[in-house]
């Protein structure tokens, strides 16, 4: 973060080029900077040791112990030369449990020689499971011994011990060695804080920091260089995203105010419904946003169906009754058609401009995606030049070249974290001034993450459902261990047409794609069987429903990979009712409303995020009718993935399931994408835990910024930011 020429110096000239090799490849680790900021993941304290009898399945980890028994083994082999093979066997324990350790082949002699009862070494290896036992296969080990030989066991107690984030290539000993090489560089670090809130705070300098995490000699040491470091990447990040908060700010922008009595009156006037309490809310800090003569920066997340569409399409009529355009960008084809018609649906005569029957305040909405014919392209083009089009709605096509605007007002941007920066920069630079930006997203997403990620926004909260809308039950089908609970979840299905309703049945993949055959396909172990074997398709699961448990059942699949104008027509015909039973992908996750669908059935739901699953199951329950979610899987019960699916089956706040997800799956994939850079610029920074930082560094990176944007007085935090800000993070920061 503080790369300064000390720390630029690249890891081949100070670790020799074969260490520096896997650094760069495994661990993107460049230079003496990249690994001092690579810290310790825990410590160990020689003499107390780590508890074997909490090891977690295949993961690689690093266990210090002491050899209890080894045993060298001879068996018939037909590989071995002479017919026989060896085997070492070595048990080692730590008081709380005993773990097998295996050496085969050549690499038996040198660890028979030296594991021998009562010796102490760290050992590292991935845990695996053999014959119901837990065991290490070929771990890499280190002797804990000093250089004098009459050292004993007791100096090692209390010596902290690092342990690293590491890789079956590199272990954490060899880490710690080359850390320890770097180490005297630390004192170059030039400190990102501004001393007064360094001092104000208590936190110790960042040299020192460096030291005590690598080195620590106490526990307090830890904490200490903890509370530093976090500090330091909460703030630069702050500052980062402060800045560009301040540089929007200071961009011109044409401020919109509705008409007395123009279009949005006339929308308000014929709704059949009030909006919610919160809608009312959310709408005035919209309209003050509009209002003003710099471009609004809002994202307004809310729950699948709590009415962020009326939200937005009540300011984008705003912006028209101002004498504005405004402009809806949507991630898929599939969602821009849902979005334009239930919108052209909603505004009923108000959205006929221009055309007979047409209300005195109308405007006309036109849909713009890459799949369209070329006559109705031109027309869509030709009316938003001419202002003839008030609202558009489409997909990255508005974004070309060719579209052009006569005035466009606002930009509305569904589910944000799909796209990326370059393509919401181009569709405002469509506008003769910076236009208002409205983001929206239905990933709820807990408030600090907000501030992080979407940092440069104003954040707005839907957190009512709309009157009208059913409660969802979900279930967990454990499709393995109780295979008639699968029996019944068909019969569900079947139960709900019968009533007069339809259904969803989701796979995670579309089934088409080429197999290769030359794979060989070894039999993999029953614990192997649900995880390695492919996800369940589209294709396949269709045929099979149709040929047999919903058999007489209307049955359609809907996948990414169908032409544009099918996928529209397999939404058209489910939308009115014709299907019974759609077959598809996630790209029913976002928008999709079709009232009348009250259940779905999600298979292989282990292989779907907490998000996703929540997104999933908000198609349902859309209308008067109780809305049922079925998550089927193979996992057993006692694994992670379960755990997962029966909290998602448990509540219905999505932002309870945010927080879930984001303290099993940590930050990094939150928002997929969004945040790929989040894992290379947090890395002492726990989103959740750390809330408090996050919001005192957003104040303090807020004061910062206003007295001093270009920061001239702080070269030290310039330097951090330029690092923080190379081209991922960059990026990451961007697709807030």
């Amino acid at each position: 973060m503080d790369l300064v020429p000390a720390l630029e110096e690249p890891l081949k000239k100070v670790l020799g080029p074969a260490t520096a090799k896997v650094m760069a490849e495994h661990l993107g680790l460049h230079t003496v900077g990249d690994l001092l900021h690579h810290y310790p993941r825990r410590y160990e304290e020689r003499g107390q040791l780590t508890h074997l009898a909490d090891l977690p399945m295949d993961e690689h980890v690093t266990v210090v112990a002491q050899v209890a028994d080894a045993r060298l083994l001879t068996f018939a082999s037909s590989k071995a030369p002479r017919g026989k093979g060896q085997r070492l066997e070595v048990t080692i324990t730590d008081g709380s449990g005993q773990l097998k350790l295996v050496f085969f082949g050549n690499g038996v002699h040198k660890p028979h020689k030296e594991l021998l009862p009562g010796t102490r070494a760290l050992f590292a290896g991935k845990v695996s499971v053999f014959n119901r036992r837990l065991q290490l296969a070929h771990p890499a080990y280190e002797l804990l011994r000093g250089d004098d030989v009459t050292e004993t066991v007791d100096t090692w107690a209390g010596a902290l011990i690092p342990l690293y984030p590491a890789t079956a290539k590199l272990e954490s000993w060899k880490i710690a060695k080359s850390v320890q090489t770097v180490l005297p560089s630390a004192q170059e670090a030039t400190d990102p804080l501004p001393d007064s809130l360094r001092a104000g705070r208590g936190l110790v300098p960042l040299p020192e920091a460096l030291l005590k995490i690598h080195r620590p000699h106490t526990k307090a040491d830890i904490e200490d260089a903890r509370s530093r470091l976090k500090w330091d990447e909460a703030f630069v990040l702050q500052v980062a995203l402060a800045r560009r908060r301040h540089a929007d700010a200071q961009l011109p922008a044409v401020a919109r105010r509705p008409k007395k009595d123009g279009l949005l009156s006339a929308f308000d006037a014929k709704l059949p419904f009030t909006l919610t309490e919160g809608q009312q809310k959310v709408s005035k800090e919209i309209f003050d946003d509009l209002a003003t003569e710099h471009p609004m920066h809002r994202l307004l997340q809310g729950e699948v169906g709590s009415g962020k569409t009326m939200v937005a399409l009540r300011a984008m009529l705003a912006v028209v009754d101002a004498g504005g355009q405004a402009a809806m960008l949507a991630p898929t084809e599939v969602l821009a058609q849902q979005h334009h018609r239930s919108i052209t649906e909603m505004m009923g005569e108000l959205a006929e401009g221009g055309m007979l029957g047409g209300a005195e305040h109308s405007t006309k909405v036109v849909l713009l995606t890459g799949s369209m014919g070329a006559a109705g392209r031109r027309q869509a083009l030709l009316d938003l030049v001419t202002a003839e089009a008030g609202i558009v709605i489409g997909t990255h096509a508005l974004i070309e070249d060719k579209v052009q605007f006569h005035d466009l007002g606002l930009v509305v941007v569904d589910e944000q974290h799909r796209f990326g920066v370059e393509q919401r920069d181009a569709l405002r630079g469509k506008g003769k001034q910076p236009p208002h930006l409205l983001v929206m997203t239905a990933t709820p997403i807990p408030r600090t993450v907000a501030m992080t990620v979407f940092g440069d926004l104003e954040t707005s909260v839907l957190d009512q459902l709309p009157a009208g809308r059913s409660p969802i039950a979900s279930h967990v089908v454990p499709a393995a261990d109780k295979p008639h609970f699968l029996s019944r979840a068909w019969e569900r299905v079947r139960e709900e047409v019968s009533n007069g309703h339809q259904a969803y049945v989701v796979c995670p993949r579309i089934g088409d794609e080429d197999d290769d055959p030359k794979k060989s396909r070894k039999k993999p172990s029953p614990e192997d069987e649900a995880e390695k074997r492919p996800p369940l398709a589209v294709l396949d699961i269709a045929d099979q429903l149709a040929k047999g448990p919903l058999q007489g059942l209307k049955v359609e699949v809907l996948h990414g990979r169908m032409p544009p104008d099918d996928k529209d027509a397999v939404m058209r015909r489910f939308a009115a009712g014709e299907t019974d039973v759609l077959v598809a992908t996630t790209v029913i996750e976002v928008g999709v409303n079709v009232p009348n669908a009250t259940a779905m059935v999600i298979m292989d739901a282990d292989r779907f995020g907490v998000s996703q699953l929540h997104q999933l199951r908000g198609r349902v329950g859309r209308g008067s009718a109780a809305g049922l979610c079925l998550l089927v899987t193979e996992m057993p019960e006692a694994g992670p993935a379960r755990q997962r699916l029966t909290a998602v089956a448990s509540t219905l706040d999505g932002f309870e399931l945010s927080r879930i997800d984001l303290e099993q799956r940590r930050e990094g994939d939150v928002l997929g994408q969004a945040q790929s850079g989040a894992r290379t610029s947090l890395r002492m920074l726990a989103v959740i835990e750390d809330e408090e930082i996050i919001a005192e560094a957003r104040d303090e990176a807020t004061a910062v910024v206003a007295s001093d944007p270009d920061l001239e007085h702080l070269p030290g935090l310039r330097t951090a930011l330029e690092a923080l800000l190379d081209e991922e993070r960059e990026q990451y920061l961007d697709k807030g």
